[in-house]
């Protein structure tokens, strides 16, 4: 293990198996968020865009308010309200008030959103592809498992009640 890694960063040794295990992950996910990112460029988005696009996809035709996309987000935005500008000038998505509750502006995807997504579906289903074309299906639902246990505070309680492993505690936050 960590060939890849060493050879990546020019690195020939590491100080635990969790400094190998952490580089790893931010290395694969620099290099998924790259080639994402590339192909969402070449459409003249971000990849947030992309993830709001997304999001408000799957809410299409009510869509949602801006707390709640935030909440959906990949990778927490800074500022959604001006992601979320961007994108309304692009006429991409589009705002309105509700009738209730005139404070609340509900987000909407366009039709021209929309296409956009289905001419983007493609190319990211091939990255996805090519990802899954490493592994076997137990190999991602492993990833998976791992994966959540790096960002899911509840999994550290659930998998061993306190316990742990790699040589310190669960969870990134202290």
């Amino acid at each position: 293990m960590g060939d890849a890694l060493k050879r990546r960063i020019k690195q020939a040794k590491f100080d635990s198996p969790a400094q190998e295990a952490m580089l790893n992950l931010l290395v694969a996910a620099g290099h998924l968020r790259q080639i994402t990112d590339e192909v969402c460029a070449e459409h003249g988005i971000t990849s947030g865009q992309y993830n709001a696009l997304r999001i408000l996809r799957g809410a299409h035709p009510d869509g949602y308010p801006r707390c709640e996309i935030a909440a959906r987000m990949i990778e927490r935005a800074p500022d959604v309200t001006r992601l979320i500008d961007r994108l309304e000038r692009r006429g991409l998505v589009e705002r309105a008030r509700t009738s209730r509750d005139r404070r609340l502006s509900m987000t909407r995807i366009t039709r021209a959103g929309l296409d956009l997504l289905k001419r983007l579906d493609p190319r990211i289903a091939d990255i996805q592809r090519r990802f899954a074309a490493r592994m076997t299906a137990k190999d991602l639902r492993e990833l998976s498992r791992l994966c959540e246990l790096v960002y899911d505070e509840t999994a550290g309680a659930r998998r061993a009640a306190g316990r742990t492993r790699a040589g310190g505690p669960r969870g990134l936050r202290s």
